[in-house]
């Protein structure tokens, strides 16, 4: 972690388009993981990434899952 970047809380707001208090809320509820530094809050790289990750609905239609195919994509089209 030490070779990380680190974004303030209204940069994580301004990137993910929402109000500091909920990127605030996210951090005291423990979603989101963030350092105290006596200035503010300061998400890592890495923690953002974490949390967008366990907050994905679903893969993007382009990805495949590990051991599927292109083909094997849709889940409504019988296999060939």
């Amino acid at each position: 972690m030490p070779q990380d970047r680190y974004q303030t809380v209204q940069d994580v707001a301004d990137r993910m388009n929402v109000a500091e208090a909920t990127v605030r809320q996210w951090i005291k509820s423990g979603a989101l993981r963030a350092i105290d530094i006596g200035k503010g809050w300061r998400i890592a790289d890495t923690d953002l990434a974490q949390f967008l990750r366990a907050h994905e609905t679903s893969p993007r239609p382009s990805e495949t899952r590990p051991g599927q195919t292109a083909e094997m994509e849709s889940d409504d089209e019988p296999p060939r």
